[in-house]
């Protein structure tokens, strides 16, 4: 299982269930789009417009042995997701997780990426509020008002989509806590710098919340 005692934070410091299509925007805009949600004069290590707590913001640390480079696990009981890399380390970012039952911890493949995603609630999302999400039932498009933000990484078991996303936020003051219906949500700067460096194919480990953790300790 895998805890905040896995991983040793290093002095270094690196930028870092919703169904969805491709956005229909062109490129040009997902250009204008990144520059707007970026930060003026944006350092990973240190900018924080946001105001969380510094400790979500993007690091290097060092990997627990054996894991595998390539590898993203988020540890739902600190509100990190790791990217593991070659040589020992992992790129460690803030996030959020889903409410109460509605976060499923699970081994996954990425099995699609994309930039400024549009978005469809899910018929469970619309029928447990109506208010919020049916006015959405025909989708949205991708934009910075999307809650897929500005990239989406999409989860599969074999072959079937889960409809669970790692994805940018346009509610950064989210990050650290127990906010979604399912994903696993990201500064969208954030999500910027990691979305190049993940691999269609790679693996998902979403670690069980506070419940399971404290259940099996």
């Amino acid at each position: 299982m895998l805890t905040r005692r896995h991983f040793l934070t290093t002095s270094a410091a690196l930028f870092s269930a919703p169904i969805a299509f491709p956005a229909a925007a062109a490129t040009g805009d997902w250009a204008r789009w990144d520059a707007q949600v970026t930060p003026a004069n944006y350092n990973p290590a240190t900018s924080n417009p946001w105001g969380f707590h510094p400790r979500f913001l993007p690091q290097t640390v060092e990997a627990k042995p054996g894991l595998t480079p390539g590898d993203i696990h988020v540890d739902a009981v600190a509100r990190y997701l790791y990217h593991i890399q070659p040589g020992g380390t992992a790129n460690r970012y803030g996030v959020a997780i889903a409410r109460g039952h509605l976060y499923e911890p699970g081994t996954y493949s990425i099995r699609r990426k994309a930039k400024w995603p549009s978005w469809t609630p899910t018929s469970d999302m619309i029928a447990r509020d109506p208010q919020l999400y049916a006015q959405h039932a025909d989708g949205m498009p991708g934009g910075p008002s999307n809650p897929l933000g500005s990239r989406a990484l999409y989860l599969y078991q074999g072959n079937r989509d889960t409809y669970l996303r790692i994805h940018g936020t346009p509610h950064p003051r989210s990050i650290g806590g127990r906010a979604s219906s399912g994903c696993v949500r990201m500064v969208m700067a954030h999500i910027i710098g990691l979305y190049d460096n993940v691999s269609v194919g790679s693996r998902a480990i979403l670690h069980p919340a506070e419940r399971t953790v404290t259940a099996q300790s």
